[in-house]
């Protein structure tokens, strides 16, 4: 698990899971959607899909905001690596409609 903010995480412990994969997928797609959002479209449950973001904000990938008790969350434009698992996802989905 990622241990503390702005810590080194290797590429294969953040991405190395299926639903993280989705989640990133999804956002990618649909620029950003709350929690409920994201666990219907990605068929997990709520408190599931809140771990795995909270892993992948951690990362440096997401980031959210707060509307009361709404969290919405999206790829972090700011990211580096956001951006690059943007381009990877995007080049898959490209492949994929060939």
């Amino acid at each position: 698990m990622v241990e503390a903010e702005n810590q080194p995480v290797e590429i294969e412990e953040v991405l190395g899971n299926r639903l993280r994969l989705k989640i990133l997928r999804i956002l990618s797609q649909l620029k950003e959607l709350n929690v409920s959002e994201i666990a219907r479209k990605s068929g997990a449950s709520y408190r599931i899909v809140k771990e795995h973001l909270k892993i992948l904000e951690e990362a440096g990938i997401l980031q959210h905001k707060k509307f009361g008790r709404i969290h919405l969350y999206r790829l972090d434009e700011n990211s580096i690596k956001a951006r690059a698992v943007k381009a990877l996802v995007d080049a898959w989905e490209t492949i994929e409609k060939r």
